[in-house]
């Protein structure tokens, strides 16, 4: 939901990439360098010669410059503000509030050549030519608390550009993670092209949060606004605009929201029924439906790791509460794959967390069905007309809410008769539009995606709507209705509606000998060529992602970039089945929704069913890193005590065969020539879900040890059952042009 959310020891790298990721180790109480001293200051000619922009090769597009201001040597890049640094020596400067420091090398002449951040030694920023300046405008910060409709008292700070005369537009963002620290240097850190472009920049804390009065309520339920009490998540920012025209001087009667995460959800909620001031709003990775694709469940499984860290960072206290899984043995930090095998149900994991019961973890042990607990959540039910322009973003890597962007531009699209729904997509993990960087975990697409995103889609979309003048496009908007970066061309594309029509359709067939493809099984039903089976253990789950397993926001975390890791971790294993397309010829185009349809038995009585469309890079691919590189493509799972409703959880008949049909989400990739198609199936993904006993039990979050069985899965792929994946081709590939 946002990288800020849970363990303050973390920098959150996602809205603040300094230089592309790169954090500087903030540590205010520490002070600078312990107890380290300063020499004297270097003369001016010194400093003069360490002026100059430098610039990380792997990341160009996030440079540093270095200048001399007021004889004291001053630090400045896109998106940090202009900050003196103190001296250590000649050639180290600490950056203020921080333990860290900039260290330069320099030649004989004492010019600089380079220099990298004390506590990111590996990173080496070279000298690349003259210190450049940014624009930074004079933001004023005020505070004040502001009266609900039903006089719950909400705590907002807004930054006002000084040095801006003319009347301006209101950009909120409503949070539950803090407004303290909402300053010039965060807003411009987190935002530089909006904060460039100049805007009287809101945050406010929900209720219950940080400094806000009320209730805190989890992705609080919409409320009937026929009842002029009732209060929510959209009466609350309806409430906030209307004091923020009437209080804040030098506004041009104009609000935006944009907020990413839980952020992306209160931005959605000011969408609905919106105070008429609201011109625009952009939810960035939404949750939309907790139960159903975000964070807690996805088709009825439950995130256990998710649902354990998070709830317990959030519901601790009113701020933040870090998760630490203990020590193993040898006193190093334990392998969440081990914290939670050791503990078994969810149940099991709240008795021996040390916490009393949180409101978050009541709801999943007490509904871990789709009721009306869940139901009434469900904002998509609600977005019935475009009440305002709405730009959704997301990601396809978004390992949190990668649904809630899709869903809330499908349910906008049909009501849509003033083209003003819109949807970014791109190879993002949740939020990374923020970043400047080129690369996803080991993935090099070439370009900084978030830079282009920011300045030729973001900050045109506020800027026609929040500035313009009706009927102008003095911003040059252009965006029709969807944008996407396509991965494997590695370029943006733009289309008419998403998925486009020339996306046809396609079934990817998974055959009984392990290869894929697009000719039905003729095998006869019940045949064993027919069949591929494996055995299913609880005790012994395919991990996730490479072990060991972090807390989800604690130090050192994988949990960011863990969909685009390399899955040959898992496909030797012999508890899962594997297909292939043979090496294709000539690229392959999917654009738009990935259905699986697979036919699948268990000699258990409940099983969960796990589908992952995998790129393959040839052994001899020109990254050398990418060599022989698995790469999801879509991945999904669904429980399968729900094939018969998400609110009626029933066991399945021991060696019956089922039809699991249901979404792996959006794509838009090209499977390069050379590239080999695979699609893997498996029963377990732990910790990131709860294992299923694969032995119907009616609560599997109070299940028993005793409980947990070994299952054989079995994959049909006859005549009758033709197992397959519904894919978006946009190019032929038949077996003569492709193989």
């Amino acid at each position: 939901m946002n990288c800020k959310r849970v363990a303050a020891v973390v920098l959150c790298s996602v809205l603040f990439p300094f230089a592309g990721g790169l954090a500087w180790g903030a540590s205010p109480a520490a002070g600078l360098h312990g107890a380290r001293g300063q020499e004297a200051a270097p003369a001016a000619a010194q400093l003069e010669g360490l002026s100059g922009e430098y610039t990380d090769a792997a990341d160009p597009d996030s440079p540093i410059s270095f200048y001399v201001e007021n004889g004291k040597l001053v630090e400045e890049s896109e998106r940090r503000v202009p900050t003196e640094l103190k001296t250590i020596s000649a050639t180290e400067f600490g950056i203020p509030d921080t333990k860290a420091s900039f260290k330069f090398t320099v030649d004989a002449a004492g010019h600089g050549v380079s220099v990298i951040v004390s506590v990111q030694p590996d990173t080496v920023f070279q000298r690349t030519g003259e210190a450049v300046h940014h624009v930074f405008h004079d933001y004023q910060r005020s505070e004040a608390m502001i009266p609900m409709r039903d006089g719950v008292k909400l705590h907002i700070v807004y930054l006002r550009p000084a040095d801006i005369s003319e009347p301006l537009p209101f950009l909120i963002q409503r949070t539950p993670y803090g407004c303290d620290g909402a300053n010039r240097a965060s807003f411009s850190g987190g935002r530089p092209e909006l904060a460039r472009a100049g805007y009287i920049y809101v945050c406010g804390d929900i209720r219950g949060r940080y400094k806000s009065e009320g209730e805190f309520v989890m992705m609080r339920p919409l409320a009937d606004h026929s009842d002029p009490k009732a209060v929510d998540e959209s009466t609350d920012a309806y409430d906030t605009v209307d004091w923020l025209l009437k209080n804040v001087p030098g506004n041009n009667g104009r609000a935006g929201f944009v907020g990413t995460s839980y952020p992306g959800f209160l931005t959605m909620m000011a969408g609905i029924d919106p105070n008429p001031a609201t011109k625009a709003v952009s939810p960035q990775a939404p949750m939309i439906d907790v139960w159903m694709g975000d964070d807690f469940f996805h088709n009825g499984a439950f995130r256990q790791t998710y649902g354990y860290d998070y709830v317990y960072g959030m519901e601790t206290n009113k701020e933040v509460a870090e998760v630490d899984y203990g020590k193993d043995k040898d006193g190093k930090p334990k392998d969440g794959y081990d914290f939670f095998l050791e503990r078994g149900s969810f149940q099991e994991d709240v008795k021996k967390s040390g916490s009393k019961m949180l409101p978050s973890w009541k709801l999943f042990l007490e509904h871990p069905a789709y009721d009306s607990v869940w139901s009434s959540r469900a904002v998509e039910r609600h977005l019935t007309r475009v009440a305002v322009p709405t730009m959704s973003v997301g990601g396809y890597y978004d390992q949190e809410d990668m649904d809630g962007p899709q869903v809330e531009y499908q349910s906008l699209e049909p009501h849509d008769t003033n083209h003003e729904n819109f949807l970014v997509l791109g190879p993002w993990r949740h939020g990374y539009w923020s970043s400047s960087s080129r690369h996803l975990g080991n993935v090099d697409y070439g370009e900084s995606i978030g830079n282009e995103f920011r300045a030729q889609i973001e900050a045109k979309f506020f800027a026609h709507y929040l500035k313009d003048a009706p009927g102008t496009n003095a911003s040059g908007f252009d965006l029709q209705n969807t944008a996407s970066f396509q991965t494997g061309s590695n370029k943006w594309m733009r289309y008419a509606h998403f998925p486009p029509e020339t996306a046809q359709t396609t079934s990817l067939y998974l055959l009984g000998d392990g290869k894929l493809g697009w000719n039905g099984s003729t095998a006869a039903a019940g045949s064993e060529q027919a069949k591929t089976s494996y055995v299913s253990d609880p005790a012994n789950p395919v991990p996730y992602r490479h072990r060991p397993i972090q807390p989800t926001y604690g130090p050192g975390s994988q949990w960011f970039n863990w969909m685009t890791e390399d899955q040959r971790f898992a496909t030797d294993r012999k508890d899962l089945a594997v297909w292939k397309l043979p090496v294709l010829k000539k690229d392959m185009v999917l654009t738009g929704e990935v259905i699986a349809d697979i036919f699948e038995s268990t000699s258990g009585t409940d099983n969960d069913v796990v589908v992952k469309l995998i790129d393959q890079y040839p052994d001899d691919d020109a990254d050398v890193k990418m060599r022989g590189y698995q790469l999801m493509t879509n991945e999904e799972i669904f429980r399968g005590r729900y094939l018969s409703g998400f609110d009626k959880p029933e066991p399945l008949r021991a060696g019956s065969v089922h039809e699991y049909k249901y979404s792996l989400h959006d794509v838009d990739h090209v499977f390069k020539a050379g590239h080999t198609v695979m699609v893997e199936v498996q029963s377990t993904w732990f910790p990131l879900y709860d294992r299923n006993p694969q032995m119907f039990v009616p609560n599997i979050m109070t299940a028993k040890p005793e409980d947990y069985k070994p299952a054989t899965i079995t994959i049909y792929s006859d005549a009758d059952h033709q197992s397959s994946l519904q894919v978006p081709l946009m190019n032929a590939c038949d077996q003569i042009d492709c193989f």
